[in-house]
């Protein structure tokens, strides 16, 4: 069993920046590739980033890649997502998620998932 918590949403002027964090609980963090998500009102879910377990691997979403990083650290059982240059149509709740078979684009195939955390963008 994987607990998560986001952290790091907020209110940002269009062009801003944020770090969201998503701490994990247990002792097996490396092994869970970890994706971040997001939901804007009225919309469904949809793949922002993930990462493998180790790091080495990362993809994003075309509406995101160039502005948006994924990082983890290990010891920290931490993923993270930089956003910067952001966008009014970043504005939506921004889960994170694990699951510990495959580095994936698809929701689907995650079985653990935080709470969410709200970012707005204002313009």
């Amino acid at each position: 069993q994987v607990q998560l918590v986001e952290s790091g949403g907020g209110l940002v002027q269009a062009g801003g920046s944020l770090r969201l964090s998503c701490a994990a609980s247990g002792r097996t963090f490396s092994t869970y590739a970890m994706g971040w998500f997001r939901q804007a009102p009225g919309k469904d879910r949809e793949f922002v980033a993930t990462i493998s377990g180790s790091g080495r691997i990362t993809y994003y979403a075309d509406s995101v890649k160039g502005r948006f990083t994924v990082s983890r650290d290990n010891a920290k059982n931490t993923v993270y997502l930089q956003m910067n240059s952001l966008k009014p149509q970043d504005t939506a709740v921004y889960y994170c998620a694990a699951n510990g078979r495959v580095t994936s684009v698809n929701q689907y195939e995650y079985d653990y998932w935080g709470q969410g955390t709200q970012v707005t963008v204002s313009s």
